[in-house]
């Protein structure tokens, strides 16, 4: 495909298809999504009525990734060598123009009368091998009734050589000779508009497929990261086998700094292993018996062996790939703008530049000659390849830079959804909060030493059940030391603590029966108390909460500070809920709401007229994520396999939320950016085309022209390229200026064409 006309003319055709529901065809991916009924008709008939159109297309899943790297490399080698051969052909054109300026250049009158006959034969080769796909393009639309850009290519073209050819004959007609007479060149020829256009067209598709490329290197990264074999052990004999091998259940040796080549669980060993890949984290993380690990993390200086759990296309890498990959393919809601205009826009340029004509040559008098370059003008410098790549470049770049700091974003839609919200709600545990109780306070009442009560506090929680009870455990073994104590007669009160006889002395932990000022300030924080007494007196307190993020407060007042309300939501009694949100600065609360009607708690937030975002674990959340406008996932590690968020932070940082709207923000802008340049450039450039403001000494050439519509297909595509330079909670500058420097520069460049063409 050439340019957003023609992903719109193979959307329409299959859209003609009986049982064809739904057509996505992206032009930068060059990748269609389409929903149809099998039951009224087949991938062959989807297939063969691209086909028919004038392209060809396979199954995406023919080949992977390795052939879409392939397809790009073909692309650019194509253009590539397009490009070299037009140029070499342009190189006596140059010649014959450098004459044209230069009357008094040696052997001029020998060169120039052979310039006609010259820039014929240069100009065929030109418009049969450089121009053919161009002119095939232009025949494939006309066949399904619709115009491409190759339609303006073609017809720009062909009317200069058709027009040249004619004058050449006609000459021929009157003097017999193919030669101009008299040593001056034969007069209206322009041959060369054919090749400079044809060329200069074909230079802005290889830097455009180059351009492209580039946009996709965040994802070609990730796919070159797993190693392309591993070292496993089978009969108790350790081989290198090539990771397609690989197959779960297989035992994987890894020695330090090698990359894990699939996904699994330690057996033994011990290490850090760097997940930065997958998670954004740079920290390494610990890994021991039991830990799991993830695809293309590098091992740090220990050894360890780990049984293999998923391969191939199973493993985390894999789902993160195929995450981005659909990701980039997707469209955002902005392109249906780009759309609309493409649809209608080449007919519109076509109209103009017959009125062009018309004027000039019935209306205004002017030349044959004039009013006819006048009309190629305005053909080639309209073309709307900027336009179709205004949104899929800047999304491919986008997502790439989002899955770097481990910002997973599932399309074009919650790329675009996220710069909206005006309100984010916050689930409480394992979002606002760690998700895991931990003991804040230990007061010892008692005579004995702190390691004494923490030991009977030990002892009997480690017999317990109570979801709190692993806390206090957890808590006191580090200050136990090698005190050991003998326990005896354990029993649960139901509803109101745990007993037991340590030592030949009864102890209970249980709910405060009376209340204190010291029992009061820790519940008005959202804490849970425990107290430790024997049959005497109170002998220490233990407070447990689930403790905030250490980020979640500067989350908050960085999101209310950008204009989004904040709210959280808990199935907490008012009092702790309150206290919590006290803590993270949200003034928004709403507590006690079940599960099952968190849902409903976001739908009173919509009909509010809010655009809701919606922040949780992504599992007991999957219904208050999937009614949010957004839903953003806290994924755990390498933990993609989260349907229900529109957008997954890997690391289950809170501040991944602040850079995903951040991202989304950039990006959607950078899109608006790109379709300002897009028709600005062809409002600018179609007047003068036109040779509307010739009075001011400012034409264009066709073949400068050509040249300043590949430009501007370039510069969106480089204006996209500036978010690779985004990093969270900072400013990108070179993003921020591009826009004004690339306006500057191509006014600069427009000016000097028109000064040149004036010439």
């Amino acid at each position: 495909m050439h340019c957003a006309s023609c992903a719109l003319l193979i959307k329409k055709s299959v859209q003609k298809i009986p049982g064809v529901a739904e057509a996505n065809i992206n032009y930068a991916t060059e990748k269609a999504h389409i929903v149809y009924d099998p039951a009224l008709t087949t991938i062959n008939d989807l297939l063969s009525t691209i086909q028919k159109t004038g392209y060809s297309a396979v199954l995406s899943t023919e080949g992977g990734s390795d052939h879409e790297r392939q397809k790009r490399q073909r692309e650019m080698k194509y253009w590539s060598h397009k490009f070299f051969f037009g140029f070499l052909l342009s190189l006596p054109l140059i010649l014959f123009m450098i004459y044209d300026f230069v009357p008094d250049a040696p052997l001029r009158e020998t060169i120039m009368p052979m310039s006609g006959i010259f820039s014929l034969i240069l100009a065929v080769p030109a418009l049969v091998y450089v121009g053919n796909n161009f002119f095939a393009g232009f025949w494939s639309a006309l066949k399904v009734k619709t115009f491409s850009m190759d339609s303006l290519i073609a017809i720009g073209t062909g009317t200069a050589f058709i027009y040249s050819l004619i004058e050449l004959l006609s000459y021929y007609a009157h003097t017999g000779s193919l030669f101009g007479l008299n040593g001056d060149k034969i007069p209206n020829l322009y041959f060369e508009v054919v090749v400079f256009l044809i060329t200069f067209v074909s230079l802005g598709k290889w830097l455009e497929a180059r351009a492209k490329g580039k946009t996709s290197q965040a994802l070609e990264k990730l796919m070159g990261l797993a190693p392309s074999h591993a070292r496993v052990i089978r009969d108790q004999v350790q081989l290198e086998i090539p990771v397609e091998q690989v197959i779960v259940g297989d035992i994987i040796v890894i020695r330090p700094g090698d990359r894990l080549p699939v996904d699994g669980q330690v057996v033994s060993g011990y290490s850090a292993v760097d997940e930065s890949i997958l998670t954004g984290e740079s920290l390494p993380v610990e890994k021991q018996a039991g830990s799991p690990v993830y695809t293309a993390s590098i091992n740090k200086t220990g050894s360890f062996e780990f049984k293999a759990t998923k391969v191939g296309a199973d493993t985390a890498l894999a789902h993160i790939i195929k995450l981005i990959e659909d990701a980039q393919g997707s469209k955002a809601p902005i392109q249906d703008f780009a759309d609309r205009i493409a649809a209608v826009f080449v007919p519109t340029v076509i109209i103009s530049a017959i009125l062009a004509f018309v004027i000039w040559y019935f209306i205004l008098g002017a030349t044959l000659n004039f009013s006819l370059l006048a009309f190629v003008s305005v053909i080639v410098i309209a073309c709307p390849c900027a336009l179709g790549l205004a949104t899929p470049t800047a999304i491919m770049v986008g997502t790439g830079k989002g899955a770097e700091f481990g910002i997973l974003i599932k399309g074009g839609e919650p790329l675009e959804m996220a710069q909206k919200i005006n309100a984010i709600v916050f689930d409480k545990t394992g979002t606002l909060t760690n998700g895991q109780p931990e003991v804040t306070d230990f007061v010892n009442y008692s005579d004995k030493s702190d390691s004494y009560i923490a030991s009977i506090l030990f002892t009997i929680e480690s017999k317990s059940e109570h979801p709190l009870a692993s806390a206090i455990v957890t808590y006191t073994k580090s200050k136990v030391g090698h005190l050991k104590l003998k326990m005896s007669h354990f029993s649960a009160i139901p509803g109101h603590g745990v007993s037991a006889t340590i030592n030949g002395q009864e102890y209970l932990v249980s709910k405060p029966e009376t209340t204190t000022p010291e029992i009061e300030k820790l519940q008005s924080r959202g804490k849970t108390v425990m107290v430790l007494s024997s049959k005497k007196k109170t002998l220490a307190l233990v407070a447990v909460a689930d403790q905030l993020k250490p980020n979640s407060a500067t989350v908050v007042k960085k999101l209310k500070a950008m204009g989004i309300m904040v709210y959280m939501i808990t199935g907490d009694n008012r009092r702790t809920a309150a206290a919590i949100a006290s803590q993270v600065g949200i003034d928004r609360v709403l507590s006690e709401v079940l599960p099952q009607n968190k849902a409903e708690e976001v739908q009173k937030l919509q009909s509010s007229g809010l655009k809701v975002a919606m922040v949780g674990d992504g599992i007991n959340d999957a219904p208050a994520l999937t009614q949010a406008d957004l839903g953003i996932a806290m994924a755990s590690g390498a933990d993609v396999a989260m349907e229900s968020g529109s957008i997954i932070i890997m690391t289950n940082d809170l501040t991944g939320v602040l850079s995903a709207i951040d991202l989304s923000r950039q990006t959607v802008g950078k899109i608006k950016q790109n379709m300002f340049f897009a028709l600005f450039y062809n409002i600018l450039g179609i007047p003068i085309a036109a040779r509307a403001l010739v009075f001011a000494g400012i034409v264009l050439k066709p073949e400068l022209a050509g040249l300043a519509m590949a430009l501007s297909s370039v510069s969106v595509v480089t204006n996209s390229l500036t978010l690779k330079f985004f990093k969270p909670n900072q400013t990108n500058y070179i993003s921020q200026f591009a826009p004004t420097i690339m306006v500057v520069l191509f006014l600069g460049i427009f000016l000097a064409f028109a000064r040149f063409s004036a010439m």
